[in-house]
């Protein structure tokens, strides 16, 4: 019986229908790539001391004198958080007018009583400056971000199912007009808690757009052109819309007007609705026959093809009406042996990923030279990392191009560890290298595990792997506080992390050249590993190949 690429081979791989929405699904993926990522200006930490009211009749030198001064990376630096007392000061001030004549180191300390002073030179106003985010408030300002990962983890856990339910476009919109309209609603924020709220509503849009929009066009597209689409297509998109942030934010300092300008993009992809359709391969497994022809017709005569009079025969009309009565619920990602294995490694190695490339990317404003270029960089390094990625799938398997990738980022992280602080540029440098690895990596394990996946369960799959990865992206923010311990210890969880799910990676069934499965059925005859029962005591571990001892007796730990 032909498969859906099969049924589909008269529109062709490359057509002006399929050009069209190549672009198309990779532009709805632009907003994504500045979404998640506008905390780090919106979010950043301007200089700050303690505010020393202006009634206090001090002059300029004891108000300079007032905060004390603390070693800080190996220099002196005001403190952020601490002052002398005011009351000992203004009498200090009336008997010593030279503050110099004084020992100030004796003086009892207070905190900021008064709030802050936060720098003009960087920002007009971030939400840290707004709402006093620092000292002992400055776990408040890694935590909207947490928060809005929490928000993606629970919008890939329900938007896979609704999207194998319900169908791929109207999750794909529904998810668009979350991430737009909450994104407005945060400009309004009255405080960090309504912020922190919205933010996690927005976060439910976000990846969950992403994922929508890269099956889509893995299923509106042929094979041929499917790891073009999910590397030069969404993943450069996604790389672009993150370059674009760093240029919008050096104009708008400011961080409700910068949220403003962000989220009206979004309505600008309204119009797309009439122009993007439902994936015909979705609509034939829900039996909805007559809808899936008639948007394959539609194709061709797009793409200037006949098409045949009959495009489905009637052995294939009874197979399509059985597997519409199948139903597949999350229990079949982890039911069969052989499907589990897989879904336990993509949780994992998804879940390192993550807390790599957000601890990497959100980590911008504590590197060496300007955020603004630091940030421009960090997104600018993920376009040739996904052109080299679709170079190296073209003709590497994809494990060994997913383990190579994730290899490379974690042993330049660990190198980074020996630069001295006097070659700050060089361990800027490595970072890059790092990010260029990692995000290769990411835009890889896309495709891999779309390949892995049956059709039936495809978006539920991607869904709850990108699920694990949100756990890994909820700590993120807080991966570099460790640097307050040890200024390299964060490159050292990250690195070895990195090398770990490498590794991990190798457990994996290959899928090159493989065709992309359709039903559970299909899914479960992909090579991969095999448990073989050799004697009572031993147990031995196959690797994608068959035993040459046919009649070996089977361990009742099935094909995996």
């Amino acid at each position: 019986m032909r498969d859906y690429d099969e049924i589909t081979a008269f529109l062709g791989e490359w057509g002006p229908y399929q050009k069209a929405i190549f672009f198309i699904l990779s532009l709805v993926v632009f907003p994504t790539g500045f979404c998640g990522m506008s905390i780090v200006f919106v979010g950043d930490i301007p200089e700050h001391r303690c505010l020393i009211p202006g009634n206090l009749n001090l002059s300029e030198a004891w108000i300079n004198r007032t905060i004390p001064l603390e070693l800080e990376k190996g220099k002196l630096q005001h403190s952020k958080c601490r002052r002398y007392r005011l009351d000992v000061i203004v009498n200090l001030s009336q008997t010593f007018p030279d503050p110099d004549s004084f020992n100030m180191s004796e003086l009892e300390q207070e905190p900021c009583l008064d709030g802050w002073e936060y720098s003009k030179d960087q920002y007009i106003s971030t939400i840290v400056s707004e709402w006093d985010l620092v000292c002992d408030n400055g776990w408040k300002g890694p935590f909207p971000m947490s928060i809005f990962f929490i928000g993606a983890l629970v919008g890939s856990i329900i938007s896979g199912q609704l999207s194998d339910r319900f169908g791929r476009k109207i999750i794909l919109f529904g998810t668009m007009a979350i991430e737009t309209g909450f994104g407005l609603l945060q400009v309004f924020s009255p405080n960090w808690e309504i912020f922190c709220i919205l933010n996690f509503l927005m976060g439910l849009g976000q990846i969950s757009n992403f994922v929508a929009a890269f099956v889509l066009g893995s299923e509106l597209l042929g094979k041929s052109i499917r790891i073009s689409f999910s590397t030069l297509g969404v993943c450069i998109s996604y790389a672009f819309g993150y370059m674009f942030l760093p240029l919008v934010a050096y104009f708008i300092r400011n961080w409700q007007m910068l949220l403003l300008a962000l989220s009206l993009i979004g309505v600008l992809y309204i119009p797309l609705w009439w122009f993007i359709p439902e994936s015909p391969r979705w609509l034939m497994l829900k039996g909805r026959v007559q809808e899936a022809e008639a948007i394959l017709r539609h194709i061709a005569k797009k793409n200037g093809v006949t098409p045949p009079a009959v495009l489905f025969n009637d052995c294939e009309l009874e197979d399509m009406k059985a597997k519409s009565k199948q139903s597949h619920s999350i229990i079949h990602l982890v039911k069969a042996s052989k499907i589990r294995a897989i879904t336990i490694t993509n949780f994992l190695v998804w879940m390192i990923l993550s807390s790599v490339y957000f601890g990497l990317s959100l980590n911008t404003p504590n590197l060496y030279g300007d955020d603004y270029l630091n940030c421009f960089f960090s997104a600018a390094i993920e376009v040739p990392a996904y052109v080299v990625t679709w170079f190296f799938l073209q003709r590497l398997s994809r494990r060994f191009s997913l383990s190579g990738s994730i290899s490379l980022a974690g042993i330049v992280l660990f190198f980074t560890q020996l630069i001295p602080s006097t070659l700050s540029v060089l361990s800027t440098v490595l970072v890059m290298i790092g990010k260029f690895g990692i995000s290769s990596a990411y835009s890889i394990i896309y495709i891999y595990c779309a390949e892995l996946y049956a059709t039936t369960v495809r978006n539920m799959g991607v869904g709850i792997s990108t699920t694990a990865s949100r756990l890994g992206s909820i700590l993120s923010p807080y991966i570099f506080y460790l640097g307050s311990y040890h200024e390299f210890l964060p490159f050292i969880l990250m690195g070895s992390l990195a090398v770990s799910s490498a590794i991990l990676v190798l457990f994996l069934p290959e899928t090159i050249n493989v065709p992309l499965p359709d039903t559970i059925d299909q899914m479960q005859t992909m090579k991969g590993f095999k448990w073989r029962n050799k004697d009572k005591n031993h147990i031995q571990f196959y690797v994608n190949g068959t035993s040459r001892e046919e009649n070996m007796v089977v361990c009742k730990k099935e094909e995996i």
